[in-house]
């Protein structure tokens, strides 16, 4: 008894220093300060991190982040001959702040740069030569940079380097699909095998165990730098650091406490860590394993892959939204498969490049089995964002069910609490999404069925060399989906398209082939490229009940344009009305006074995205507008909204998705009310 009291005690004191330091650094996170200014445009600085994807060339300074485009090859094979890191350049350009997100719940890129210490962005237009790099550290870490460009092999990046940005973007998405993107990022996994392998050759020399413990922490420290001290390389470097002094001088201490200890040093190196997925992951699951031997005899890698696969769980749902229930059972091939052949062979081929063949030949394997797991071993649940308190008691039942109390009942309950939550919110939400210079916006009801009116999908206020720079992204993937999921959505039950522009159903292809739409609706117009592809059907009649959601269309007539016509919905929930007019003209608004009585509208989706060829003074003086929403790109290049148009409608309350984000209007007991947006833009 004396001893488990000793035991809880210590548990206590290790989890109340673990909470203290975590509240310890929210309090001191304070803004960034940085020595350049929004009005400077000359700039000397060290390269301290650079990677060239085409002919694009991001290079990360001090507090600094710049972008490049090269205009030539040889320009391009001119930086990486004459280029390295720590080198100290002239750079002439102009910086500006990085942006939030607009659309809730997806990736902020600004928060991302501030954690790593970045306040502005740079569009470099020169740079020259200063000074070379003199630092014998950083010529090794030169060496191996050029090296790995050579050789000019994805995964030697992801495996020597930390960076997976460079393997294909299919061939990623499957091992995401998969679960076992932690493989390709690297971690304890590749220090444990790194390790082992520096002490077998140390033991064959016959070194001492302090001389290995020595030379081997001398490596692992190199390989750190070497891969820029990501996070979850540093943790298991100082963790087998901490374990080997335990190890050597007797202490006795629990690994778990070395993992705390471990956590401590790290955050007081730099807090920040605390916000970087890797770190997260890479702690949260080494303490479960951990807390797992502790408890548990049998450790077999089916019992540790589904440890692994629960307690990332939230944390991977909080980031995608979804996950692969059976996605641990690829561990079960792919943990001793990449460990065993694929890394330390990625190690050899570095050393010598003769064996590049056959490290390809493994790659293509491994490659090829991920992809048909991603086919046949692919259930996955979408979920909607976790809140902090469905976090923590997560976690607290999963670190019972380990210490093997009664409480699996609970833990399952609580897991279908999360999938299904969505469904227990009676509320009806009008999210009124940033899609730039383009409209969307989604109706997901009392019932938590969904509408989505329009998808946005322009890229015409973009320059053709801004198109092909940027054919990788997709703001439908990348967001819009991401979103879909976060707020609980599973498919989209009702799609209706204004029109067949691409500022209003460019996406609708990328939408449908990567989520599910039930039902869906174009105008009457002549079909054209875009709504081919869609399958749908003509909106042949005037009237949908949806749950406590009427759709009715107000434009029937055909006129000789497309924007004309348009699907003009008038969508009434409770007692509140919402007009959405497309894309149609004044010469519509017209038409539409005269047939119908709307007045007293609540919302007006602004036609045209704020365009003088629609919002007459007649019109908006009929309907009489309280809320009006103008979907359109930041500093696009039609001047939209025109300032008639601000002017027409200054007595309504206006928010415009290039300054405000994403709008959200919430309706609850028959009460109106504006949401906080997507963080707003500086």
């Amino acid at each position: 008894m004396l001893r488990l009291r000793k035991i809880l005690l210590c548990d206590f004191l290790y989890y109340l220093i673990l909470f203290l330091t975590i509240i310890t650094l929210f309090l001191i996170n304070k803004d960034i300060n940085s020595k350049y200014n929004e009005t400077d445009s000359f700039f000397e600085l060290y390269i301290r991190k650079y990677k060239i994807d085409g002919d694009k060339l991001t290079i990360e300074f001090d507090d600094l982040i710049g972008n490049y485009y090269f205009k030539t090859l040889e320009e391009k094979n001119f930086f990486l001959n004459n280029y390295s890191l720590n080198d100290y350049i002239y750079v002439k350009g102009s910086i500006s702040k990085p942006k939030n997100n607009t659309i809730p719940n997806t990736f902020n890129y600004k928060k991302y740069l501030e954690h790593r210490n970045i306040k502005y962005i740079i569009s470099i237009e020169e740079y020259s030569l200063i000074k070379k790099n003199s630092n014998i550290f950083y010529k090794i870490k030169n060496y191996v940079y050029k090296r790995i460009n050579t050789l000019n092999n994805p995964y030697l990046y992801a495996f020597i380097l930390g960076e997976t940005s460079y393997i294909d973007n299919d061939v990623y998405s499957n091992y995401k699909i998969n679960g076992i993107t932690h493989l390709f990022a690297l971690s304890g996994l590749h220090i444990s095998i790194f390790s082992l392998v520096v002490l077998f050759i140390l033991k064959r020399l016959k070194c001492s165990e302090i001389l290995s413990f020595l030379i081997t922490s001398l490596f692992l420290i190199i390989f750190s730098f070497i891969a820029s001290f990501t996070p979850s390389i540093l943790r298991a470097t100082i963790f087998f650091i901490l374990s080997q002094i335990n190890k050597i001088w007797y202490f006795f201490v629990k690994p778990k406490y070395l993992l705390f200890l471990t956590f401590t040093i790290i955050v007081l190196i730099n807090y920040n860590y605390v916000f970087y997925t890797g770190f997260i992951l890479s702690f949260t699951i080494s303490y479960f394993i951990l807390l797992f031997n502790e408890n548990n005899k049998n450790t077999s890698i089916i019992k540790i892959s589904l440890i692994s696969f629960l307690s990332s769980l939230p944390i991977i749902v909080n980031m995608i939204y979804e996950i692969n229930i059976i996605g641990f059972i690829n561990n079960i091939f792919f943990i001793p498969y990449v460990s065993s052949i694929v890394f330390p062979l990625s190690l050899l081929t570095f050393i010598f490049s003769i064996l590049t063949p056959i490290l390809n030949i493994f790659l293509t394997i491994m490659e090829r089995v991920s992809f048909i797991s991603s086919q046949i071993l692919n259930i996955c649940v979408f979920f909607s964002k976790i809140s902090l308190f469905e976090l923590v008691l997560y976690y607290i039942l999963l670190i019972l069910i380990i210490k093997k109390k009664r409480v699996k009942i609970l833990f399952v309950m609580l897991l279908l609490i999360m999938y299904f939550k969505p469904y227990f919110n009676d509320d009806t939400n009008i999210y009124f999404t940033d899609v730039s210079q383009g409209d969307s916006a989604l109706i997901v009801t009392n019932n938590n069925r969904s509408i989505l009116i329009d998808t946005g999908g322009s890229i015409s206020n973009e320059s053709e060399s801004w198109k092909k720079r940027n054919k990788t992204f997709n703001l439908m993937k990348s967001s819009i989906i991401p979103f879909y999921k976060s707020i609980g959505l599973k498919k989209i039950d009702y799609a209706f398209f204004s029109h067949g522009d691409s500022d209003h159903i460019g996406y609708a292809k990328d939408l449908i082939d990567n989520f599910k739409v039930v039902n869906k609706y174009i105008n009457n117009d002549s079909i054209n490229n875009y709504e081919i592809e869609l399958n749908a059907l003509k909106y042949d009649k005037n009237h949908f009940k949806i749950d406590n959601v009427e759709i009715i269309n107000l434009n029937n007539k055909m006129y000789d344009n497309e924007n004309d016509n348009s699907l003009v919905l008038l969508i009434k929930i409770d007692n509140y009305k919402i007009l959405f007019m497309g894309d149609a003209s004044i010469k519509v608004e017209n038409d539409l006074i005269d047939e119908y009585d709307l007045k007293n509208i609540d919302i007006l989706k602004v036609g045209h995205h704020g365009s003088d060829t629609s919002t007459s003074k007649e019109f908006v003086n009929k309907i009489n507008p309280k809320y009006c929403i103008i979907s359109v790109g930041e500093n696009n290049k039609y001047n939209h909204p025109s300032k008639e148009v601000l002017y027409r409608l200054n007595d309504c309350k206006i928010y415009r998705t290039d300054k405000d984000g994403s709008i959200i209007f919430k309706i609850k007991n028959n009460k109106l009310t504006i949401e906080m947006l997507a963080p707003y833009r500086d």
